[in-house]
């Protein structure tokens, strides 16, 4: 892939033989049984992947956004869930890596970049969605601590992560509110509750719950960074990673149903020639394929836009609206390339088009990103008075 070093152009030919081998072979048993994919998630760890987002002398294998997008793309290929397995992971690490203090860098990156301390983001509220200035959680003062008190949902890993960056209010008063909100980096204890998982149609293995937190205590030194008030602007630059990691996840679902209908368009047959040759199947396959390379070329400008160092919250915003309704069209295609054997549950299609949805609604819904993306159009082109 044009833009990757040598080293990274292995790493993502390690990975995509990885799911070819080990993925694909049992993504359908997994995702039809709910089952949590510990072994895969095991040989993650023993490969590096969690420690991507990581560099020196925290982590071994540091790379690009461009190659991590690269990553993302082919776990998500074999298994969606895999890939959202290391989503919140990777923000996290980001999150520690521009913002935290040495002690906090020291204390966690070095396992989170071996896998042994898995790590996800805690923002959505039940009440709050999207609208995250809205959020209720509140972390009171208390001497050389914090009192949590409040509710976050829809928590990927929230099981299996040691460590959560929990967004909350420090400054209920604070006005705008955002100046309020900060990001503490909490560990499960007393007060703690992982009170249920979600039922979902698809993302299936993965877990995604609901966190209750009841006069639950943390240190003062849990705060990201060295002041309050500053986790708004902060998770915003984590999300541009999220994003353009939940972009790539689209990518690679929208991928896996375009290389699944390009074979059964060319191993089946109706009358008396492969499907692929009738025009409205063949129209079906281009359109596809023209959408998905155009959805990459936007989330490879947005992975460079961010490795620039330069705000990318509207290339981000960009690449994961158009790859998430992209993947949402290319897996109704392929159903419809299946015929009947795309509505069935012994092929991956359907799997395909369950999984599809999450991104559209993940990471901000695409109606929110659509006004972000106005906001900051009209912010980078604004007319003088």
């Amino acid at each position: 892939m044009d833009g990757l070093t040598d080293e990274e152009a292995a790493i993502v030919a390690v990975l995509r033989e990885f799911v070819d081998r080990e993925v694909r072979p049992v993504a359908r048993e997994l995702d039809h049984g709910n089952t949590y994919p510990e072994a895969l998630i095991e040989q993650l760890k023993e490969m590096g992947v969690f420690g991507l987002a990581i560099p020196e002398p925290w982590g071994e294998s540091h790379v690009s956004a461009q190659c991590y997008a690269a990553v993302t793309e082919e776990l998500a290929r074999g298994w969606m869930s895999l890939a959202g397995a290391m989503g919140g992971h990777t923000v996290v690490s980001k999150l520690l890596v521009a913002f935290g203090t040495r002690e906090q860098k020291d204390a966690y990156l070095p396992r989170m970049a071996t896998g042994e301390l898995r790590a996800t983001m805690a923002l959505t509220e039940p009440g709050g969605g999207s609208d995250l200035q809205a959020l209720r959680t509140t972390a009171r003062r208390e001497g050389d601590a914090y009192v949590v008190n409040g509710s976050k949902t829809w928590i990927t890993n929230a099981r299996r992560s040691g460590l959560v960056a929990l967004l909350c209010k420090t400054d209920p008063g604070a006005v705008p509110a955002h100046r309020g909100i900060s990001i503490l980096l909490v560990e499960p204890g007393p007060g703690f509750h992982v009170s249920r998982d979600l039922p979902k149609l698809g993302y299936k293995g993965v877990e995604s719950c609901e966190l209750a937190f009841d006069d639950f205590r943390v240190p003062a030194t849990a705060l990201l960074g060295a002041e309050e008030g500053h986790g708004f602007a902060q998770m915003m630059r984590g999300l541009e990673i999220g994003r353009i990691q939940v972009a790539c996840r689209a990518l690679g679902v929208g991928r896996a149903a375009l290389e699944d209908s390009l074979r059964y368009a060319q191993e089946r047959e109706s009358f008396g020639k492969p499907i692929w040759q009738h025009q409205s199947v063949g129209n079906h396959l281009a359109d596809m394929a023209t959408k998905l390379e155009a959805a990459r070329q936007l989330v490879l400008h947005a992975a460079r836009r961010y490795d620039s160092g330069e705000r990318a919250d509207l290339e981000a915003g960009m690449a994961k609206l158009f790859a998430s309704e992209t993947a949402m069209e290319v897996a109704l295609d392929a159903v419809r390339i299946h015929g009947g054997y795309g509505y069935s549950t012994e092929f991956d299609v359907e799997r395909y088009f369950r999984d599809a949805p999450l991104m559209i609604v993940g990471e901000g819904t695409n109606e929110i990103q659509r006004s972000v993306i106005a906001k900051q159009l009209v912010k980078r082109h604004r007319i003088s008075s």
